[in-house]
């Protein structure tokens, strides 16, 4: 057998934009209730810190797996959507819910 390099394989990659803890979890928000405010999220995830979830948006955002959108300038407010890319994920997050529902008990 060959002695592949995985740190650049697709999985790899993938791994790298959404497997941070916390990560999966702020996305499946999204897939349930849409666009979301940090406070949204900070509430509905309940234990998470919140330098933690600045810190995953910020990496999905630089991903191009959400958009920040502001929708007030004074005091500027905005909420995080997911972008094309993001919500090309749908089917792995739906995926997992099953996985989760089958065998996670």
């Amino acid at each position: 057998m060959r002695n592949q390099d995985t740190t650049d394989s697709p999985v790899a990659r993938t791994i790298s934009v959404i497997g941070s803890s916390w990560t999966c979890l702020i996305l499946r928000d999204f897939f349930l209730h849409g666009p979301r405010r940090f406070q949204d999220l900070q509430e509905s995830l309940k234990g998470i810190a919140p330098a933690t979830l600045s810190e995953r948006l910020r990496t999905l955002e630089e991903n191009g797996v959400v958009e920040r959108r502001f929708y007030s300038m004074s005091p500027p407010r905005a909420e995080y959507v997911l972008t094309a890319k993001g919500r090309d994920l749908g089917p792995i997050v739906r995926a997992m819910r099953e996985w989760g529902r089958k065998y996670a008990r």
